[in-house]
């Protein structure tokens, strides 16, 4: 089993190469990758374009399957504004074809505190210490091949498991690449991806709850390896539903995560 969930290779353009491990396989198809650990790298473009602003929230559209067998990401400043700013990043694969699309929105920092603390609602969080090990929702995925399941470990607070309905949930993950360490927004999309998987009205072996996009809003930097989210998900009888996720640390929330799902039925 990989430590990562990409490894790096030259691209014949001279940038990145992007290969997945088994790690960063979804659930449904084995020649299709999670979102979650490459919306990580869409983050790491979008963050080195604008190295000057915070990422604050990144939306991505999951077109077409993130293919397992590699790809490139091109990324480009679409807005550059003294206080905010706009830009774009792609998953494109080995035919030149765009597979996923993200756009950022960056901030510029206060350079003095505006407040002394934090304004918001922070208490009434579980905590990390009262978690126990748990196991992921999917006993296993659809196509029986290892994945994104085995590159996460997972922690529930009293009272939550892996069952249906809405969810708490602490999760680490391994690193998205050797030797580099993971910025705070590129380390929690890998959770804010798993909002449709935690909190499900039905098991994978009755409906499929594929997500067709991520949008993740950070009002502040996680902090931690470890890190939460307490979900809701919203099912239709039309076939689309919303997954809610409110993301957070030890210290308190961190910001939300919102996926647009697609619901069928299984066989």
């Amino acid at each position: 089993m990989s430590d990562t969930f990409f490894t790096i290779e030259a691209a014949s353009d001279g940038g990145e190469w992007f290969v997945p491990t088994d790690m960063a396989r979804g659930p449904w198809d084995p020649d299709a990758g999670h979102a979650g650990p490459p919306t990580g790298l869409l983050a790491r473009s979008l963050e080195r374009l604008l190295p000057d602003h915070r990422l604050a929230r990144i939306s991505v559209d999951l077109a077409r399957p993130v293919p397992m067998a590699g790809f490139r990401i091109s990324a480009e400043v679409v807005r550059a504004g003294k206080a905010t700013a706009n830009s774009r990043a792609a998953i494109v694969d080995r035919d030149g074809v765009e597979r996923v699309s993200a756009t950022g929105l960056h901030l510029a920092v206060s350079p003095a505190p505006l407040f002394a603390s934090t304004l918001g609602v922070q208490d009434g969080l579980p905590r990390l210490a009262d978690a126990r090990p748990g196991a992921f929702p999917f006993a296993e995925f659809a196509h029986g091949q290892p994945g994104f399941r085995d590159g996460v470990t997972v922690r529930y607070p009293p009272g939550e498991d892996n069952g249906i309905g809405p969810t708490a949930v602490w999760m680490h993950t391994i690193p998205l690449l050797p030797g580099e360490e993971m910025t705070p927004f590129q380390r929690i999309c890998p959770l804010a991806d798993c909002g449709n998987a935690f909190s499900r009205h039905a098991d994978p072996d009755q409906v499929r709850f594929v997500n067709t996009d991520l949008v993740v809003a950070l009002h502040r930097d996680p902090v931690g390896d470890w890190l939460g989210s307490q979900v809701t998900s919203h099912w239709q009888p039309t076939g689309v539903g919303l997954a809610d996720a409110l993301l957070f640390d030890d210290e308190g929330t961190v910001g939300r995560a919102l996926q647009t799902l697609l619901l069928r039925p299984v066989g």
